[in-house]
């Protein structure tokens, strides 16, 4: 095993020419913690990002939400999701807000254009005022107001912001998700994530266990088990509400219809959790987590080498590839007047194990 960190993971050239080379590590594990593949370093630490939204939901999941306020799935999939802020996904934020008593004011992650082009430039024809809805956290957000709401807990900022590192409901999701990586609590590193919420840092390998264990929670106390069948059923059904028209997590969901549950992170981050089975009859549940080090800045290196992993681990069938074919795993590089001047590809190939 390598003594860096990361490794060349995506190479680009120009004519004939390697002009940049991206850096990556990857590690996949099975939910017996078992090592199945990797590149680079499996215990480099960082942060999830947004790839913990399905953990940062697992709480109030546990504690009963989806039943007491009569969510239905494509709700629990906003919950979980960094949407693009179509109407569709605030009209969905908005119904979770009537059944839960949230306002959308007391959402403290902020305001940003959508990331949906096309719902950006309506809203600017429109003169429609940005509001918190339109954030992609707003979900998450909404979820973790009506989870303080639920337990009857302060949360807006004049009491104990529901945010705050120390508020009962962090406190909780980071028990719950340092259970899920099955490391001691002290050992997951926290910040401050762009939304104002707390965010995790664990190793590679701790984040793929999380993500394996939630497509086969089957080892888990029958609770934790539940709540994980109950929200990768909401993503990959509604994969729409994880992202949107704009979005690889949306779009590689679609095209497998159920058998992975994908969520990328800001800063070159993504996991992935593969359902039994998906590599054949027989075949574990894999959980797979990456980190791009350079931050994936225009977004194009992620997807990439997320294709070309799950069809190294046999997962992913042509017909799916075909479907995800703009996103690679190769792709054309083409200049301002749409002429083609180089490509991008893959370089690495998976440690297994033998």
């Amino acid at each position: 095993m390598s003594t860096l960190p990361y490794l060349p993971i995506l190479s680009l050239t120009r004519g004939e020419t390697v002009e940049s080379i991206h850096y990556g590590a990857i590690t996949v594990v099975n939910p017996q913690n078992e090592l199945v593949a990797s590149y680079g370093d499996p215990e480099v630490v960082t942060f999830l990002r947004s790839s913990a939204k399905p953990f940062q939901a697992m709480p109030f999941v546990l504690h009963g939400g989806v039943e007491t306020y009569h969510l239905t799935q494509e709700e629990l999939a906003l919950v979980c999701a960094s949407h693009s802020g179509t109407d569709e996904h605030v009209a969905v934020a908005k119904s979770i807000q009537a059944k839960t008593g949230v306002k959308e004011t007391d959402l403290l992650c902020g305001v940003h254009a959508p990331s949906h082009q096309p719902t950006a430039k309506a809203l600017e024809r429109r003169g429609e005022k940005l509001t918190s809805n339109r954030h992609n956290c707003s979900g998450k957000h909404t979820g973790m107001v009506a989870f303080s709401r639920m337990l009857s807990l302060p949360y807006g900022l004049e009491e104990h912001a529901y945010i705050a590192m120390d508020h009962p409901i962090q406190k909780e999701i980071v028990q719950n998700f340092a259970e899920m990586c099955n490391l001691p609590v002290d050992q997951v590193k926290l910040g401050i994530d762009g939304c104002s919420a707390p965010n995790f840092a664990v190793p590679l390998r701790s984040a793929a266990l999380a993500f394996a264990r939630l497509s086969d929670p089957s080892g888990l106390p029958e609770s934790k088990a539940l709540a994980c069948r109950k929200i990768f059923s909401a993503m990959t059904s509604y994969p729409n509400m994880v992202g949107g028209p704009d979005s690889f997590d949306t779009h590689l969901m679609q095209a497998t219809r159920g058998k992975i549950v994908c969520k990328g992170g800001a800063e070159g981050y993504q996991a992935l959790g593969v359902a039994p089975g998906a590599a054949g009859a027989g075949s574990p549940a894999l959980g797979i987590t990456f980190k791009v080090s350079d931050g994936d800045y225009r977004e194009r290196v992620r997807p990439a080498i997320a294709l070309f992993i799950l069809s190294q681990l046999g997962v992913i069938t042509e017909e799916e590839l075909k479907a995800l074919a703009n996103y690679g795993p190769t792709f054309d590089i083409y200049n301002w007047r749409k002429l083609l001047v180089g490509k991008a590809a893959p370089c690495f190939s998976l440690h297994q194990p033998a």
